[in-house]
């Protein structure tokens, strides 16, 4: 189902979308951020902590979005996804890891009541395929899809989500991209698969 027939909004990981470019590139404090009461975070401190796993949580967010016009905070769905093991956190350390797919596809269903399917190994014919049908991918792709006239430099280690495709042009919304091209973004297939790590998970 091409995305451009559904009323997709583009939500963002980092509070203020027009920071992430200094935030990913240039060093900028993430915690120096105006808005960052808005995704719900208690404090700047724990915005700091979290705002740079939440690509997923930001991906969530929009396919809620999209089918009422309401959903919770980045923070509360955080929140819920914590309480059901799809993030961890190593207390010695502070290591975050996650997004854990398979609590995640819990969560999602028990309390969001969308389907969610944890996808391991998913093959880009079979990433097409989802989309014909009407779903919605969650894909792992690596962070620099924001900037594809690049080479890759590797495959996986961020969530988009694939919300449709025309043909041989896939489209999806990147939540941590530097510039509104990046954020609301399409790619040839051939080029989407350079970053795409072959896994995922899908939305009703």
């Amino acid at each position: 189902m091409p995305d451009l027939i559904l009323p997709f909004p583009t939500v963002t990981q980092y509070a203020s979308p027009d920071l992430i470019a200094g935030i990913v590139y240039d060093g900028h404090d993430r915690g120096n951020d105006p808005r960052w009461a808005e995704t719900g975070a208690p404090d700047p401190d724990t915005y700091r902590t979290w705002c740079g796993h939440m690509c997923g949580m930001a991906c969530l967010r929009m396919a809620l979005l999209a089918r009422t016009g309401a959903a919770p905070t980045l923070f509360e769905l955080l929140d819920g996804a914590r309480k059901y093991g799809a993030y961890t956190e190593d207390a010695d350390t502070g290591t975050i890891r996650g997004l854990i797919y398979a609590p995640f596809a819990q969560y999602v269903q028990d309390v969001h009541r969308l389907h969610a399917d944890v996808h391991p190994t998913l093959t880009v014919p079979d990433l097409l395929d989802l989309l014909d049908s009407g779903r919605l991918v969650m894909a792992s792709v690596h962070k620099e899809i924001r900037r594809p006239e690049n080479p890759a430099p590797g495959k996986g280690g961020h969530l988009v989500l694939v919300t449709g495709r025309q043909g041989d042009t896939v489209h999806f919304r990147n939540p941590s991209g530097d510039t509104e091209r990046a954020r609301t973004a399409h790619l040839p297939v051939t080029d989407f698969a350079e970053f795409f790590a072959s896994r995922g998970v899908s939305l009703s």
